[in-house]
């Protein structure tokens, strides 16, 4: 919450100007700096009001409060301290601590016993005088994910720092933080470090930098490359897909942008595009570009730190990518050839993990879990079989070996151009999908069963030797692997026996001679699964009650039936069909539990309808066994919207019921089959989920 500021207030301006900081710490280090001053403000009651900002640039960490109240009135206050029977030395470090003497002390007794006290009187405090004494505390307080000593110095920053600039109230604030001694002053060319210019504020500093072309919000050189970035491509009639991750990254790889438009030779075109890509994108940090019918071109754009003048810049980058992409090409020309059937058995050399084998292993297994698999979908055992020997192949290459982000991608390309089924080639190409929440999930039934059976065997093998996820460390990306199945469940609309092909993959194990410690691999596995489930919905905004109402009604084997009756309930719960639903049920199981609650009642599941004594029971009865014999009629295609408006409707029977129907009868048999009707109503309703667990129930 913003304080109201009260008096003066004044500018306080910090910039840290250090060698390059990587990209990686400069998001951290400038959020971390910005919180540590706000928590110690509030700690000293420094008021501020207005802006409190924090910029960055690869050599300078900026932060920026306008609006800072010049005094502080610290409250008298009553501070205690040992207890009157603590040792000396317990009194001495209390009095060396406030900085008083013993005389100004006093005993007090306390619902704990006496203790020393010691009465702080109310007093100002000027801000800037708080700030000298405690800026380098608040400095030490930033945690960097690497940082480094230098020198004979005992600073530890992420890059070794040369200058603190420190401004209030346009005057110097002037501290020592380790060796460094702060000024007015700060390097304005990270090249020549004798070049200093001296600021009063952050405008003259700001409106200085802007002028040579430096950008020192990091949001606004973020916009301002975009932007760049789309006029070119408009300009030259491209299409450029701009990655946020990459534009955030060269947006902290740079203070004074500047966009190039390069080129490289058109022969390399030929090469697979996901080469291309990926030597640009993630090797050199470089935008790629299409043309208007979706095909890569040999342009890409370079987003520098300087202007090109004598376009040695531009030479550089082209030089670069145009070796790099010599090297794809020959791999290419040379892996594409090579036959993958007759390299299955060079997979022996290659370990998959210890105590689970070689790769050659691995795809033995998987070519037989494949084939259960392709069982489930109605597809060819062969081709699954076949996909399933190929897949990993594409290990041994050159490409790989040179571009490992592109295993499965390439072994695609090969098996395309040694003239594999399309559906095998896919399927090789999708097999490690999906990666994450958002990535590409395969389709194709034949990538399915592939990608399934990969994922199944990694997770059952992890679990088998104990390598499962902690709740802090997952090194071998196990929840991802585990919701890149439930999403292949889920996004194809398909069901699998998972318990069986956990325990199908498990004797795979077996036979091949691995022994697991694990002895409980199926029912950890299918926690785990579900745990991920749980995850998958709750990211789809799903109601936690909602989840765990589905959960507990459907097994590991119905995931998109746990998915989809969560998804749809959750989306009309608070309509009318949800609300009548809730009311319904409510009522119902309330009168259920109080009649039950301290009787000795054994209900049966039916009721005996000759015992009826109003039309309303009668009434209920019928309806139950119309939605009973709905639930019956209803296959794997159910509409699950249906089934809740049929449950919805329901609702003034079942009112009429209790509102008529008195059901603790004076007739103990009556009472009985009564209570036995609203058991049926209520079971009934759970044949969608676990309404009882569902709040307001």
């Amino acid at each position: 919450m913003v304080k109201k500021p009260n008096g003066i207030m004044s500018e306080f301006f910090l910039e840290l100007f250090s060698e390059e900081i990587p990209v990686n710490l400069q998001k951290n280090a400038r959020e971390a700096l910005l919180q540590n001053f706000k928590d110690f403000f509030e700690k000293e009651n420094i008021v501020f009001s207005g802006k409190s900002l924090s910029f960055s640039t690869p050599n300078r960490l900026l932060i920026l409060f306008d609006r800072l109240n010049k005094e502080v009135i610290q409250k008298a206050e009553e501070i205690r301290g040992p207890s009157i029977n603590a040792p000396e030395k317990a009194l001495e470090g209390f009095l060396r601590s406030h900085n008083i003497m013993k005389e100004e002390i006093f005993k007090k007794n306390t619902d704990k016993g006496e203790f020393y006290f010691y009465k702080k009187l109310e007093k100002k405090i000027k801000t800037v005088d708080l700030l000298k004494e405690n800026i380098p505390q608040v400095l030490e307080k930033i945690s960097w994910k690497k940082s480094m000593k230098w020198a004979d110095f005992n600073l530890k920053w992420g890059r070794p720092l040369k200058s603190i600039l420190a401004i209030f109230d346009n005057e110097i604030l002037e501290f020592n933080y380790h060796h460094l001694k702060s000024s007015n002053s700060t390097y304005i060319d990270k090249e020549f470090e004798e070049k200093k210019k001296t600021f009063k504020n952050f405008k003259s500093y700001k409106d200085y930098f802007k002028n040579a072309g430096i950008i020192i919000d990091q949001n606004l050189r973020k916009k301002f490359i975009e932007r760049e970035l789309k006029k070119i491509a408009k300009r030259k009639n491209l299409v450029i897909e701009i990655d946020n991750k990459l534009l955030d990254e060269v947006t902290n790889l740079v203070e004074q942008p500047n966009i190039l438009i390069c080129t490289f030779s058109q022969k390399f075109l030929d090469i697979p595009k996901e080469i291309l890509i990926i030597s640009m994108k993630h090797h050199q940090k470089y935008f790629h570009t299409f043309d208007q019918k979706g095909k890569i071109t040999n342009q890409f754009l370079v987003v520098t730190n300087n202007k090109d003048t004598k376009g040695f810049i531009k030479s550089g980058n082209e030089r670069v990518v145009e070796a790099r992409l010599s090297d794809a090409q020959f791999f290419w020309e040379k892996n594409k050839s090579q036959n993958l059937v007759k390299q299955i058995t060079k997979l022996k050399t290659i370990n998959y993990f210890k105590g689970l084998g070689s790769y050659f292993d691995k795809i033995q297994r998987m070519r037989k879990l494949g084939g259960i698999v392709s069982d489930e979908l109605l597809i060819s055992k062969e081709k699954v079989e076949l996909s399933s020997s190929i897949c990993k192949v594409d290990l041994i290459s050159d490409l790989v070996g040179e571009f490992p982000e592109l295993q499965g991608v390439m072994g695609g390309y090969f098996a395309e151009a040694q003239g594999f089924d399309k559906d095998i080639s896919l399927a090789i190409r999708e097999h490690y999908l999906p990666i994450g929440f958002d990535s590409k999930t395969p389709k194709k039934p034949f990538s399915i069963a592939l990608a399934l059976s990969d994922k199944l065997d990694t997770l059952v093998g992890f679990f088998g030797i104990n390598q499962k996820p902690t709740s802090s460390k997952d090194p071998y990306a196990l929840r991802r692997l585990a919701l890149g199945l439930i999403r292949l469940s889920i996004e194809n609309n398909k069901e699998f026996k998972i318990r069986d092909l956990i325990n199908y993959t498990l004797q795979l194990y077996q036979e091949q001679g691995f022994e697991f410690n694990n002895k409980s691999v199926q029912k950890d596995l299918a926690e785990f699964l579900t745990d991920r489930l749980k995850y998958y919905m709750k990211e789809k905004d799903v109601r936690i009650d909602i989840i765990d109402a589905s959960l507990k009604s459907f097994g590991i084997n119905q995931i998109t039936k746990i998915y989809k009756k969560s998804f749809v309930f959750n989306k009309l719960i608070n309509k009318e069909i949800g609300m009548n639903i809730i009311s319904s049920y409510k009522r119902a199981s309330n009168i259920l539990e109080n009649e039950l609650k301290n009787k000795e009642l054994v209900l049966s599941i039916n009721t005996d309808p000759a015992l009826f004594k109003n039309d309303y029971e009668k009434k209920l009865y019928k309806k139950i066994h119309e939605l009973r014999k709905y639930f019956t009629s209803i296959n794997k295609d159910e509409d699950y919207e249906l089934t809740l408006e049929n449950l919805a409707e329901s609702k003034q029977v079942i009112f009429d019921f209790f509102d008529n129907v008195k059901v603790n009868d004076e007739d103990k048999t009556i009472q009985k089959n009564r209570l036995e009707l609203i058991q049926m109503l209520c079971k009934t309703f759970d044949n969608y989920i676990n309404f009882s667990i569902i709040e307001g129930v």
